[in-house]
């Protein structure tokens, strides 16, 4: 079996262009066979019918001189038969063998006839015409010497098909190796891919197909080594939020088992330990619910609900967190419904507000306001906090990430929450953005349908 792509595309080109060549040539032989024996007929006919004139008009001493002087011998042999027995020939034939002609050919022209010799169908070897002169009938005989013309033609075309046939497949190998180059460089690339290295360049320009499929190609290999970089960044980030609570509860353990320990550090020790443990357990609920939203099909009940009502019972819900702090609250909230999730909606705004909470100042002022055209709601949720820099704004959404790790102890949470509420978004057909400049707050823009979209 042929597995060498290069091999099958030159196969494949010469099978197509001789195969097809023969084809062709035969096709048109049959084709235009009647215009050939024509074109062949025609001119030894005019020659024999002027030889015959010049018998017909002159002496036969007189018209045999001037035929033996005729230039178009050198092209013709012609012979004149006044008999089966008894001919005149004129014309050198070079060393090529006379036609054959027949007693009966010879009878059938004396008899008044015209007859030709044409063999294989496509070359006339003899053209026979009557003529009379004052001494009687006399039949004319004329042959090409040399190959007929049509033989040449034959030959010229096959030679010609041959050599351009040598020539095309000098030129096919050529191109078929810069076809197939792209294909093999693409193959390397894919094996370097499966070994785990992404660093690959394909530097193919052509445009087309190929090019689609190059530039296809490094489009995957750009995501693939993304993906890999956000794996990698996963483990490291959930080996570091994990590793820290596992310290402290192993820790506070090992601290536990001393028998000298008052009842106030025994208790403290232990509480240490719940919350770490409370940490890990956040942390994993986190990732597990990630992991169902970026299923392929995730679930989800899509019901008609009171936006504005769902986001005050949020806010009241989370009533223990901000009036210990004297947080306020700025609610633009107007009647306005839409088809969603209800219970992933709830969870969108509890970790917005939750964050809007606990970065902000003790007693600043949290904004919500909500708008509505015909086909979207927005709703803006506006804290007065230490803001976010502009390098980190667009990486808020990340797994994991957190904008001020000097402060990510006095801000408790895992960095999965803003990356679950633009899943929850993304997945309901809106889209979620954040304004902020440090110092001066933040601003998270929710943008979504009103109804559900296909």
């Amino acid at each position: 079996m042929i597995r060498s792509l290069y091999t099958r595309v030159v196969l494949i080109f010469l099978v197509s262009v001789i195969g097809g060549t023969l084809l062709s040539f035969f096709i048109a032989t049959w084709a235009f066979r009647e215009q050939l024996n024509e074109n062949l007929r025609l001119p030894m006919l005019y020659f024999g019918e002027d030889v015959a004139q010049i018998y017909k008009s002159q002496p036969d001493d007189e018209a045999d001189a001037f035929v033996s002087g005729m230039r178009q011998l050198s092209t013709y042999h012609v012979r004149i038969y006044e008999s089966r027995d008894r001919f005149r020939a004129y014309g050198e034939l070079n060393g090529a063998s006379s036609v054959v002609i027949t007693p009966e050919q010879i009878e059938r022209v004396l008899a008044g006839e015209q007859v030709q010799n044409n063999p294989n169908g496509l070359t006339v070897t003899l053209v026979g015409l009557p003529f009379s002169t004052d001494t009687g009938r006399k039949a004319l005989f004329v042959e090409p010497i040399g190959s007929p013309s049509a033989v040449f033609i034959v030959k010229w075309l096959l030679s010609f098909s041959a050599y351009a046939l040598a020539a095309g497949c000098v030129v096919i190998l050529v191109a078929a190796f810069f076809l197939v180059r792209p294909i093999q460089k693409l193959t390397t690339a894919t094996r370097r891919i499966a070994e785990g290295d992404f660093d690959v360049k394909l530097d193919i320009r052509q445009k087309g197909e190929l090019g689609t499929l190059a530039r296809s190609f490094e489009q995957m290999i750009r995501e693939l080594r993304q993906a890999e970089t956000m794996r990698r960044d996963f483990v490291s980030n959930v080996s570091h939020e994990v590793q820290s609570p596992l310290t402290s509860i192993s820790g506070y353990a090992v601290a536990l088992k001393q028998v000298k320990l008052s009842e106030e550090q025994r208790v403290r020790y232990l509480d240490i330990i719940i919350e770490e443990a409370g940490r890990i357990s956040k942390l994993s609920s986190g990732l597990l619910k990630l992991s169902a939203l970026e299923a392929p099909s995730p679930h989800f009940r899509r019901e008609p609900l009171q936006l504005d009502e769902q986001i005050r019972r949020v806010v009241i819900a989370l009533q223990p967190q901000w009036t210990p702090r004297r947080i306020g609250f700025e609610l633009d909230l107007p009647d306005i419904r839409l088809t969603g999730d209800r219970d992933q909606l709830d969870q969108v705004w509890t970790n917005l507000i939750g964050n809007a909470i606990k970065f902000s100042p003790d007693g600043g002022q949290i904004g919500i306001r909500m708008t509505a055209d015909a086909d979207r709601v927005t709703v803006r949720v506006e804290d007065q906090g230490i803001g976010i820099a502009p390098e980190d704004r667009e990486r808020v959404f990340e797994r994991f990430f957190k904008a001020d790790r000097s402060r990510s102890r006095k801000y408790e949470g895992s960095g999965l929450g803003l990356a679950i509420v633009k899943q929850i978004v993304t997945l309901q057909g809106g889209e979620i953005s954040v304004e902020s400049r440090p110092g001066h707050g933040a601003v998270f823009v929710v943008s979504l349908p009103r109804e559900p979209q296909n």
